[in-house]
């Protein structure tokens, strides 16, 4: 007799071929466009992301387009639709998408009036946090002075 529980926390080939097909998703031209806008995005607050993100602009699409993408991709591990240790294991981008995006959030959810916004990527990217710290307790804190580096 199988005992089923011990084989649903393993990662299986549906996981595999979800993480795969999130992978190819972000090879499309205009989400490649909307990630390496990302890098150089800055805003540290409500104001500062309209200014860069002025409603309608291009800026705008490509912020929202990476963010639910990643959100989207966050919500297949919340949800337990998708293995969270193998997700985690190539999930890196997602962590920096959060880096950039995180010291805006409130703010948006706030004026959204959806305190569940993004919320999906913030609980993944607490994982890799965790997961990272345990590896090297400065890990966590090295990436994210890294990232602001990169946003300097």
């Amino acid at each position: 007799m199988c005992d089923y529980t011990v084989h649903m926390d393993k990662a299986n080939h549906h996981d595999v071929d979800v993480i795969l097909k999130l992978y190819e998703l972000r090879r499309e031209d205009r989400m490649r466009k909307a990630r390496a806008w990302l890098f150089g995005y800055k805003a540290t607050n409500a104001a500062e992301h309209q200014a860069a993100c002025p409603p309608g602009s291009d800026q705008e699409a490509y912020y929202r387009m990476v963010t639910s993408y990643w959100d989207m991709a966050a919500s297949f591990v919340t949800s337990g639709a998708v293995n969270k240790d193998l997700f985690l294991q190539s999930a890196g981008e997602m962590l920096f998408v959060w880096e950039k995006t995180k010291g805006t959030i409130a703010d948006t959810r706030k004026a959204m009036g959806n305190p569940a916004y993004l919320s999906n990527i913030e609980t993944v990217a607490q994982a890799l946090i965790e997961n990272m710290n345990k590896a090297n307790p400065k890990a966590y804190e090295t990436f994210s002075a890294r990232v602001r580096g990169v946003a300097a």
